[in-house]
């Protein structure tokens, strides 16, 4: 007797067909998606279906999710990333009230600075590698526990190792979340869309600096500087329970598109009750007959140590490298201004700490419109590319980028900002030296913000582009290089200042920026092809392996 089987065409953007082995089937809840729509097919329509005309096969869109959920996943990712930034610079004010009170020199109490910032760089080469293997979620939910840890132990510290060892651990479990964030991003958004995703993960970049010493400040005044590690252990405790609750995991190893349901360490707690709903409704409908959909989870992921230190391996590579070192060295201008600021204005303007904060928002704003501006000119720069090479642009579709000029089309966008940062660094520099009003100074640090953000957002981006599979441990190398670029231009400005004045010191930067640009020459010429050739060598080592 002949068997007949049924099949189950799951209907998405393909049609799949999937033999089943019972026809009783048909009803099944599948756990495959919520946009899911499950049919049964006999062998007649099937018959009839092969004698039709073929259908043409459509690329699978890049990721399920809608346009105002991947802005919401974004905006969650950013102010995740938003604790690693304004954690080093909320802090800053406190320094003098910390050190009388833990009776040490400030040259000792500033040593927490340095070290916040040297852990910043290193520890998240450890996370990246994880994170784009076993999943996002995991990561975060690990760092925010561990930064609630040690943001309780500091508001309880009582002495100053106590305070130097747990400012350690606070920079290492919270510096990868800005890595992730990048991650992120790339995880959801094309090559065609990722520019405006890309600007509002670099808000966080300035917006911790300038609005974390207004609100240290205030709270240091009025409550103690204790007081400043109880708020932001608080504000963490509210991200990690809307992390629990509705972030999703993005990892394309772990869940692909989104479609696939991860495994349950990598589920919301939404995505586990509605799961379970599910399977109850199931199991009362059936019988208790068991469903193949029942246990649908990700594969497991083959993990290996190896992967905590890729973030080293991509270091060597010829042009993230140079994005890495040029990049780092226009966001050290970021510290070059920042550290100097309360110094400065205290000398020169007799501005106490508070006013001091206060000079931090222009540049806040600034990165706010830098949004807007540069990631709508990403990708419109992307999309006349690619109409010059006769190409079609999807923003929901992925397009193979081997043979298309991916760092021309970014770096073009970041050429203007980057000339408007080394013009407005050299004014805000000869401004202080001649003491001009405290306004035009706001407006020269509002464009040094619009300036600097879109030139790093770009550049951010472009390392996404270059390395899609590996963005987690791209975005953290990256850290590596920017913040210890930015910890020794921290401190190296005040004696350059004080050697030079600012005018002059603040000119040498532009003219450094200036004389490294050929970096960014040798990668629009030359980036293709060793894009091409690194593909080449992991084919290989694949196929080998």
């Amino acid at each position: 007797m002949e068997d007949k089987k049924d099949a189950v065409i799951i209907e998405k953007d393909i049609s799949v067909e999937v033999p089943l082995e019972t026809p009783d089937d048909s009803k099944r809840p599948s756990e495959i998606g919520a946009q899911t729509i499950v049919t049964v097919v006999g062998d007649a329509e099937k018959k009839e279906s092969s004698d039709s005309a073929p259908i043409e096969e459509i690329p699978p869109r890049f990721t399920i999710y809608k346009q105002w959920q991947k802005r919401l996943i974004v905006l969650s990712a950013a102010f995740s990333a938003l604790f690693a930034s304004w954690t080093a610079q909320i802090y800053l004010p406190a320094l003098n009230i910390a050190a009388d009170d833990l009776h040490v020199s400030i040259t000792r109490i500033n040593l927490t600075v340095t070290s916040y910032m040297i852990l910043q760089g290193v520890t998240p080469i450890f996370i990246g590698g994880f994170a784009d293997s076993a999943g996002r979620r995991p990561a975060y939910l690990a760092c925010f526990v561990l930064y609630i840890i040690a943001n309780v132990g500091l508001a309880k510290s009582d002495s100053y190792g106590s305070l130097l060892g747990l400012r350690c651990f606070q920079s290492a479990t919270i510096s990868a979340t800005q890595a992730l964030c990048q991650g992120v991003v790339a995880d959801i958004a094309t090559s065609a869309e990722r520019g405006q995703y890309t600007a509002f993960i670099a808000v966080p970049i300035t917006l911790g600096p300038s609005l974390g010493p207004v609100i240290g400040g205030a709270i240091a005044e009025y409550l103690g500087w204790r007081s400043i590690f109880w708020f932001l252990a608080a504000c963490a405790g509210v991200n990690l329970l809307l992390l629990l609750l509705f972030f999703p995991e993005t990892c394309r190893k772990v869940v692909g598109d989104g479609s696939i349901l991860p495994r349950r360490r990598n589920q919301t707690v939404l995505q586990l009750l509605r799961n379970r709903r599910q399977r109850k409704v199931a199991s009362d409908s059936e019988s208790n007959t068991p469903s193949p959909t029942e246990n649908i989870e990700s594969p497991k992921i083959n993990f290996a140590w190896s992967k905590f230190v890729t973030s080293l391996v991509l270091l060597c590579e010829k042009e993230l490298s140079l994005l890495f070192m040029y990049g780092g060295f226009v966001y050290a201008g970021v510290y070059a201004v920042a550290t100097a600021v309360p110094i400065l204005f205290s000398e020169i303007y007799g501005f106490d700490g508070f006013k001091v904060g206060l000079i931090y928002l222009p540049m806040a704003i600034g990165s706010i419109f830098s949004v807007a501006l540069v990631g709508k000119g990403m990708n419109w720069n992307y999309r006349r590319h690619a109409r010059k090479l006769g190409l079609q642009v999807d923003r929901d579709r992925q397009m193979d980028l081997s043979d298309f000029p991916i760092e021309r089309a970014r770096i073009e966008v970041a050429i203007p900002p980057l000339i408007l940062s080394m013009v407005i660094i050299t004014a805000w520099g000869w401004a202080l030296e001649n003491e001009v009003s405290v306004a035009i100074i706001c407006v020269l640090v509002f464009l040094l913000g619009l300036g600097l953000v879109s030139t790093t957002s770009v550049f951010s981006a472009l390392i996404a582009d270059v390395r899609p599979g590996k963005t987690g441990a791209a975005s953290a190398a990256n850290n590596i290089i920017k913040f210890l670029l930015g910890a020794a231009m921290a401190a190296a400005i005040d004696p350059l200042i004080q050697a030079v004045g600012p005018g002059k010191a603040y000119s040498i930067i532009a003219v450094l920026y200036v004389a490294f640009s050929p970096c960014l020459y040798l990668v629009v010429k030359r980036g293709m092809q060793w894009r091409k050739e690194l593909k080449e060598k992991e084919s290989v080592s694949e196929g080998t392996g």
